[in-house]
């Protein structure tokens, strides 16, 4: 139940503040080569608004999106990994290389939480903030515990998992979520009759 909780909160998180960040860098664009025409009370009207925030807002949430990401890369096994060498090993020492790479990367990410978690300790007691959005800068930084913390979890549930079924998570980059059918129609079928049509015309 909670992982399932912590799967939704994730993908929505992830794909929230891509589609904001991407909706921000399209007004932002769009407003600065508007404002540069002399259309009567409309550039008055573009070039009373401010959008000097735009940028640094968009590099932060594409910073705590990158974080959050790289969690959901770990569960679903979306990272770029050479396993050419383990994968001739025999089972025995796949499966103790397999869990000694996983657990280093939960050392790892829990080393970094934890050394972020100080550093935003630390920075929420002083008065620093952004330079355009002027909001508290351990705001922006909390992204490094929570993104590493949420990482390293993953680590664990991914270590875990394996040793109970003996299986990684694998993405199938061919793979597209919602097109399983069409129509009713397994997808294959559907692609063979496609050909077969194609073929039948030739």
């Amino acid at each position: 139940m909670f992982n399932k909780f912590l799967d939704h909160l994730e993908e929505w998180l992830i794909a929230t503040l891509m589609g904001a960040a991407t909706i921000l860098i399209f007004i932002s664009v769009v407003h600065r080569y508007a404002s540069g025409y002399s259309i009567p009370y409309v550039q008055n009207w573009l070039l009373s608004l401010n959008l000097s925030w735009a940028q640094e807002l968009c590099i932060y949430m594409f910073v705590w999106m990158a974080k959050f990401g790289a969690a959901y890369g770990v569960r679903t096994g979306i990272h770029v990994g050479v396993d050419v060498l383990i994968n001739r090993l025999s089972k025995p020492w796949y499966a103790k290389f397999v869990i000694f790479g996983l657990l280093s990367g939960a050392l790892f990410t829990g080393v970094v939480a934890w050394l972020g978690g100080n550093f935003v300790w630390n920075i929420a007691h002083t008065d620093q903030t952004s330079a355009d959005l002027e909001v508290p800068m351990w705001i922006v930084y909390l992204a490094i515990p929570l993104g590493s913390s949420l990482m390293c979890y993953r680590f664990l549930q991914v270590a875990w998992s394996f040793l109970r079924t003996g299986e990684l998570p694998k993405h199938d980059p061919g793979h597209v979520e919602g097109l399983d059918e069409v129509a009713g129609t397994p997808v294959a079928a559907f692609g063979a009759g496609v050909a077969d049509a194609q073929g039948g015309k030739r």
